[in-house]
């Protein structure tokens, strides 16, 4: 009994959702949102807080100039991450996003931890951006708020909660709440009028950069260093000198800045969240990623580069880089204009941010995973009212109170394991087999099944090793099969193992491998070894060849090489990070053992295929037709 108990809680784990809608969820959202709504969104989200702060504390204590670098190791687990995101896209248009492509992937409990992880990302993304704007107000009134808050209500806590309670912060969350209860157009308006002055100042901020530069800023020595040290009132007020140059901080120091730059890519995803209201998911969801995450890239490399010409990297002001580097060249004038800018840009991130978190936790409310009363749709405006209640007031709460700047790495980490679940959907995914199959497959999978039976003149071990053989290197059906599909699922599986332990040693102890260390050096070639084999097994197989708008190019590689830098990117974290993680995530299996595994609509959805096997996506989808 106990077996059997142990096996139906197994099932329960690994069962997957339909991609087709189900009726009275999507269609009570009002399809209104253009490709341009969702370029502004994901630009919108992007280019928020971090395009006018992060460049300053990463300049300054981690990488140097070679910020740029940073940015571009960033932008590439983003780009990888976000052409995974795009294939989805076009395959499974519904609210959700990385949440609900794990569902009808790879399973549920999988989606739960997908989607529990993306509401931590954007809860903290939200406190974090409320709390800079209010931060940034604060700085133009003289930080007399602050001064007056801190003497009211100190809070003498714990370092992760705030010095003082930010009621402005609340007051900025509850307003952006109320433009998205209105509708998803107006919010979509409002957004693109902020996105556009943000672009605006952002490419004055570039051109500026870039006019009142020195290139000798990027090959700063020690005497330079002891010079501004001498000429400073306060020594203290200089960052560390490294060993002078572009990379001062060396390797090292460009990993770890692109492990904290890697937040300012964090956005792109709101895209494939408005797969419910967008106009043409199928086409607009993919299109409108690649141009955000390049329109993004472009202005972090930009505004990076032009900040670490004007002004030297050890000298930059770590909490003000821009108005400060405006003020070091002699145009105090311009720091109003970044400061419009910066209001723009923290406002659209915010609205943003709202709005994805809203439709994440409508999806798992729909799916019953989390309460079924966060599902209920606004009959008028046709929004999910109270998920967008329930999750702004959540992170108006984390933003009052919460002190983000030590929570950025949190909100990192979580998202890196969210883009991590997407792309190995997607390469799992891309070598399963149609449901319906057409006769000339199913005379393929008779011939294989056929197969399986050994000749009796050839003995049972013999013939065991020549068919696994075959199948791994040589698969007897140019289109995918059962048995097909499940070594794609195990490869997979193996290789996410592999590329875990490969990123540890290489995070870890990278300075015994390049110094030609017997051991690790023999263990991290065995490892590539290994990876290479598995990723050429999964190259042998045959794919689906079913049409979409938008496929990964270069499978399996490009998804590899997708999740090696996010887990790489992950290593670079804190233990006490993953602490908090952890602690997260138990409180989020208590809510889905506790209620989301009994209460799921997949509960009683008939039976399941096997956990090794997955449901086509296409035949769903309008517009498709499968091979």
């Amino acid at each position: 009994m106990r077996c059997q108990d142990l096996r139906q809680c197994s099932q329960k784990l690994v069962r997957r959702r339909p991609i087709k809608p189900r009726e009275g969820s999507e269609g009570r959202m009002s399809r209104c949102l253009k490709t341009l709504d969702l370029v502004a969104f994901g630009v919108g989200i992007t280019l928020g807080a971090g395009v006018y702060i992060l460049p300053g504390e990463v300049t300054r204590n981690k990488a140097g100039p070679a910020i740029v670098i940073s940015f571009l190791v960033a932008a590439l687990s983003s780009v990888l991450s976000g052409l995974c995101y795009a294939e989805f896209g076009a395959r499974a248009p519904g609210s959700g996003s990385a949440y609900l492509y794990s569902y009808v992937t790879v399973g549920e409990l999988c989606a739960f931890v997908t989607g529990w992880n993306l509401l931590l990302s954007y809860a903290i993304t939200i406190a974090s951006v409320a709390r800079a704007w209010s931060s940034t107000f604060d700085s133009l009134i003289g930080n007399h708020m602050s001064q007056a808050l801190r003497g009211t209500f100190p809070l003498h806590v714990p370092s992760f909660l705030a010095k003082y309670p930010d009621f402005l912060a609340l007051g900025v969350v509850l307003v952006m709440m109320g433009i998205l209860v209105l509708g998803a157009r107006e919010s979509a308006l409002v957004n693109k009028w902020f996105t556009g002055i943000n672009t605006l100042v952002l490419s004055f901020i570039i051109l500026s950069g870039f006019i009142k530069g020195d290139l000798h800023n990027w090959q700063l020595t020690e005497q330079d260093y002891t010079l501004a040290a001498a000429g400073s009132n306060d020594s203290s007020s200089l960052g560390p000198p490294g060993s002078g140059g572009f990379a001062p901080f060396g390797f090292d120091g460009i990993f770890q800045g692109a492990a904290t730059c890697f937040f300012g890519f964090v956005g792109f995803d709101a895209i494939a969240t408005t797969g419910g209201e967008a106009q043409d998911p199928q086409r607009s969801i993919p299109f409108s990623i690649v141009i955000s995450l390049f329109i993004c890239f472009v202005a972090y490399f930009g505004v990076s580069a032009a900040l670490t010409l004007m002004v030297p990297y050890y000298q930059i002001h770590p909490e003000s880089p821009l108005p400060q580097a405006f003020l070091h060249v002699g145009w105090d004038p311009a720091r109003y204009v970044v400061v419009v800018g910066t209001f723009c840009a923290l406002s659209s991130s915010l609205l943003g941010t709202m709005f994805s978190m809203s439709r994440v936790t409508y999806a798992m409310a729909d799916d019953r995973l989390l309460f079924q009363g966060l599902a209920q749709i606004h009959p008028h405006t046709r929004t999910p009212i109270m998920a967008i209640l329930a999750s702004g007031t959540l992170a108006g709460v984390a933003a009052l109170l919460l002190e983000f700047s030590n929570l950025v790495d949190l909100m990192a980490i979580g998202t890196l394991l969210a883009y991590s679940f997407v792309v190995i959907s997607v390469l799992v995914l891309r070598y399963q087999p149609e449901q319906n199959l057409s006769k000339k497959e199913k005379t393929e999978n008779e011939i294989e099944k056929s197969e399986r039976e050994a000749s009796p003149l050839e003995s049972v071990p013999e013939a065991g090793i020549s068919r696994i053989l075959k199948s791994l290197y040589d698969p007897i059906s140019t289109n995918p099969t059962r048995k097909s599909g499940q070594i794609v699922y195990g490869c997979a599986l193996l290789l996410v193992l592999l590329l875990t332990i490969l990123t540890v040693i290489l995070a870890k102890g990278s300075r015994y491998v390049f110094s030609g260390d017997p051991v690790y050096t023999t263990v991290t070639v065995l490892l590539l070894l290994l990876i290479t084999g598995v990723t050429v097994i999964i190259w042998r197989q045959p794919q689906n060849p079913s049409p979409l708008m938008f496929r990964v190019p270069a499978l399996p590689v490009l998804p590899l090489v997708s999740i090696f830098v996010n887990v790489y990117l992950m290593m670079q974290m804190t233990s006490g990070i993953w602490v908090q993680l952890g602690i997260w995530n138990v409180i989020g299996f208590a809510i889905y053992f506790g209620y989301g595994i009994r209460h799921s609509l997949e509960e009683n959805n008939g039976q399941q295929p096997p956990a090794s096997t997955f449901q086509t996506l296409d035949e769903n989808i309008p517009g498709t037709e499968s091979s």
